[in-house]
């Protein structure tokens, strides 16, 4: 007998007893939006490689090592499963000029593809919720989004998330920053590791991330970008904790925050939590005013965040989080050939009326239906034999709490429910 096959590491599925969690996450976060006037917008889940290497950066740890391309057999084409979401969003912006008439505030939710070495809270398919607002320059978009960002794990019960904030100036003082890191690391080339080395060049920025314990005091000592913003980066980002402070948002400024794609500028930001071990940024996100630009549209300036859905899972369920069950109002249980016969439409007439019914399947006796009836936390069994299938009637069951089985005309079985 051949291997029973198996899901691909770290791509993992959603079983039922998931479900309510997911719902409920998602169900929140939809209204949350909804209450910023987010619109929500969809692509592709493959995109041409070409996109994410312009956006990303070629010397990335995304695009040289996680990225999942292949070319296509029919024609040559280089395709990616999308890594993230940002990059797919502007290219949809540019692609169809949703930037013609007014600014837009954007979402979207589905999977991301990278090549990792599966942990908790880490996947090869995980799920992001994303947000992107184009079009608006000033700090105060970027204070929405921080604001807003409060405001859901207040939604969700979560504590225990605290903010980081930086700057990463603009094009021109990051120019003027890298120099000086270059100098800087090339005077300690002996401690720097391989990955730092082969960066050191052509993106110093990115060893500030490095998660190397041999290589932490170093970066400490580096030195700081706060030291090169220009006049115009310094008050975009005073005016972003000016605001910040006014909406009763906490924040630490991490000077080392550079974040790991390479279209980020001005400010970024991170969502951080203690109770999920390494893997603990839960929502980061930041400016990045050139991307539209790079992508090919007129020049515009962008910011938005994203948020791993799988994390914040696992932050409600470390703070003992149950979500409501999805219980059916109606169990339908039939018996008798004429009773079968008519337990589908009355089971369509419950839902006619706005109740939720679930209409036994695969035969069985009465006792072994009204068990599974029970089983299922409905809080009426709906009963039909072949007496009340003649007489056009049905039986209604309390399930749960106090009750008296009644039999009711099917016109008014509704109303039989409603008690």
């Amino acid at each position: 007998m051949s291997k029973t096959i198996q899901a691909v590491r770290g791509m993992n599925d959603m079983l039922p007893i998931d479900a309510p969690l997911w719902e409920f996450f998602e169900d929140t976060v939809r209204d949350w939006l909804r209450g910023y006037g987010y619109q929500q917008i969809r692509t592709p889940i493959v995109e041409s490689t070409d996109l994410f290497v312009r956006s990303i950066g070629e010397v990335t740890d995304i695009v040289e090592k996680e990225m999942y391309s292949f070319e296509d057999r029919l024609n040559g084409e280089q395709l990616t499963l999308r890594p993230e979401g940002t990059a797919s969003c502007v290219r949809a912006v540019v692609q169809h000029n949703l930037l013609y008439n007014a600014p837009q505030r954007l979402w979207y939710m589905g999977p991301m593809f990278r090549h990792e070495r599966p942990q908790k809270g880490r996947y090869r398919q995980f799920h992001q919720v994303g947000v992107e607002s184009l079009g608006f320059e000033g700090p105060d978009m970027d204070a929405e989004h921080i604001v807003m960002t409060a405001r859901l794990w207040k939604l969700l019960g979560l504590q225990d998330v605290a903010l980081e904030i930086n700057t990463l100036g603009s094009a021109a003082a990051r120019a003027q920053y890298r120099n000086r890191l270059i100098a800087y690391f090339e005077q300690h080339a002996e401690v720097l590791d391989e990955d730092a080395k082969r960066r050191l060049h052509s993106n110093p920025l990115r060893i500030l991330d490095t998660k190397n314990p041999a290589m932490q005091a170093l970066v400490e000592a580096a030195p700081r970008m706060t030291n090169d913003l220009d006049e115009v980066s310094l008050q975009h980002f005073e005016a972003l904790q000016a605001m910040l402070k006014a909406a009763g948002v906490a924040y630490r400024i991490n000077t080392r925050l550079v974040r790991g794609l390479d279209y980020y500028n001005a400010t970024v930001f991170e969502w951080v939590t203690t109770r999920l071990g390494a893997q603990g940024t839960v929502c980061a996100g930041g400016r990045y005013d050139s991307l539209v630009e790079q992508i090919g549209g007129k020049p515009a300036p962008a910011c938005g965040f994203a948020m791993g859905v799988e994390r914040l899972l696992a932050l409600l369920q470390d703070h003992a989080f149950a979500p409501p069950l999805a219980v059916p109002d109606a169990y339908v249980v039939h018996v008798g050939e004429l009773a079968d016969k008519q337990a589908l439409g009355v089971a369509e007439r419950l839902r006619d009326a706005g109740f939720s019914a679930l209409l036994h399947c695969g035969g069985g006796s009465f006792k072994s239906q009204m068990k599974k009836a029970d089983a299922s936390g409905a809080r009426f069994a709906v009963i039909i034999g072949d007496d009340e299938a003649q007489a056009g009637e049905a039986s209604v069951k309390p399930l749960r709490g106090e009750g008296k089985q009644v039999r009711v005309a099917l016109a008014q079985l509704a109303d039989g429910l409603r008690g």
